[in-house]
């Protein structure tokens, strides 16, 4: 490892980063290439990065139309948990726990996952049903979680307000310890600096504007910086995926909309564990700066835009004062919409399509950025091989023809 002196640190400050070598190189398109990504946020980086380390695959260029982290990987809550209710979702999340939690290693780079704990909260008789029934299926696939009661949360978050004459008392919660959360600029950052140093080409300002298919088969794309040819793309653009899609004349079963997240001022700790709750809906934890991290549910109307509405802001405040009404005079420092996009039972695609050569990793709502690695892991697989892992089989996008839905709507608390 190099070693700087207090000299050394002070010249590099002092040069305003000239001597800093970049953490990728600002590669320009080849011809050609064996795989494209389209998209060069967490999913796709992570597809790349797998794609050579893991899969041999090294010609391959990952097309941002923007910057490094400009889209949802920047816009998220950064939680990150594997409780869902249905066997292959909770799976393929676990997956990415354990991605995860040798992620900074792997990478050399530190992604600054924090394994706090999530509480899933309950607040009815209905609610903490449903909270076994799904307490217990993921002890059946060997993930870990447990109920707690009220006397239980309130000692490990002396905050929040669990009075009975509160309007939505707090009956009791699911608790996934191993859950937490990670810093989503360096998942992308570590993602990019490890595929680059694999012989990826991450092309920034790189808009794809058409996808060529010849003979039912992929050949390339078009792009604001000309053809590139490639014999396989994936198409990873998050809330974008029904409009790249149309490219190739497919239409997707998914809606897109703003999903709201805001930050508050610094504080100093307050706050070591992430808080979840479905019928108030908000989420909130607190980041390493200080900051309290509140994540609301989608707005309701369709749309592209990154922001929301005055509505889902007052809605989701009200949630979270009801959960700690200390934070009532807490002020917010800003606040962002992602664009998400949704399929009909709350699960992604991540899947072969009808043309050959053509992979989708869309509809993931508000659950994508906690499943960075491992759909980086299984799309990768299903890229390289021409067929699913047995872990994101399930998800394909012939389930929506089959019927072989997997219901995750309200599942796992707070959206999906």
């Amino acid at each position: 490892m190099k070693r700087y002196s207090a000299l050394g640190l002070l010249r590099n400050a002092l040069s305003h980063n000239r001597n800093w070598p970049e953490a990728w190189r600002s590669a320009e398109p080849k011809k050609h290439y064996d795989a494209i990504i389209v998209g060069g946020g967490g999913h796709g980086l992570a597809t790349a990065y797998y794609l050579a380390k893991v899969h041999g695959m090294r010609n391959v260029a990952v097309l941002e139309k923007g910057w490094i982290g400009g889209g949802n990987t920047g816009r998220n809550t950064t939680i990150v948990r594997s409780n869902y209710l249905w066997t292959e979702a909770s799976l393929l999340y676990e997956k990415s726990i354990q991605l995860w939690e040798g992620l900074s290693q792997d990478l050399n780079y530190n992604v600054m996952f924090s394994q706090r704990g999530v509480y899933n909260i309950g607040h009815s008789l209905q609610d903490m049903r449903d909270i076994e029934r799904r307490v217990n299926a993921n002890r059946l696939v060997g993930i870990d979680a447990e109920v707690v009661d009220a006397a239980q949360i309130k000692k490990a978050i002396p905050h929040i307000n669990t009075s009975a004459t509160a309007r939505y008392p707090i009956l009791g919660a699911s608790l996934q310890r191993r859950a937490g959360v990670a810093r989503h600029d360096a998942v992308a950052w570590g993602f990019a600096r490890a595929a680059d140093a694999l012989g990826v080409d991450i092309i920034e300002q790189c808009e794809v504007t058409g996808i060529d298919v010849e003979g039912g088969k992929v050949v390339g794309v078009q792009s604001s910086r000309g053809r590139i040819g490639a014999d396989k793309i994936g198409v990873v653009v998050a809330g974008n995926a029904s409009v790249v899609a149309a490219m190739a004349g497919l239409r997707l079963p998914i809606e897109s909309h703003p999903l709201q997240a805001f930050v508050s001022e610094p504080l100093k700790p307050v706050l070591d564990t992430v808080v979840m709750s479905g019928a108030v809906h908000g989420y909130i934890s607190q980041s390493d700066k200080g900051e309290l991290v509140i994540g609301a549910g989608i707005d309701a109307y369709n749309g592209y835009g990154q922001r929301g509405s005055f509505p889902t802001i007052e809605h989701t405040m009200q949630a979270i004062i009801e959960l700690f009404p200390i934070f009532s005079r807490v002020r917010m420092l800003r606040l962002w919409g992602g664009i998400v996009d949704v399929c009909p039972d709350a699960c992604p695609i991540l899947s072969k399509t009808p043309i050959d050569g053509l992979f989708l990793n869309c509809g993931w709502g508000t659950g994508g950025f906690k499943a960075t690695p491992g759909s980086g892991w299984v799309f990768a697989h299903t890229i390289a091989n021409d067929e699913p892992h047995e872990l994101n089989a399930p998800f394909s996008l012939e389930r929506f023809t089959s019927g072989a839905l997997i219901d995750e709507h309200g599942a796992a608390a707070v959206a999906h």
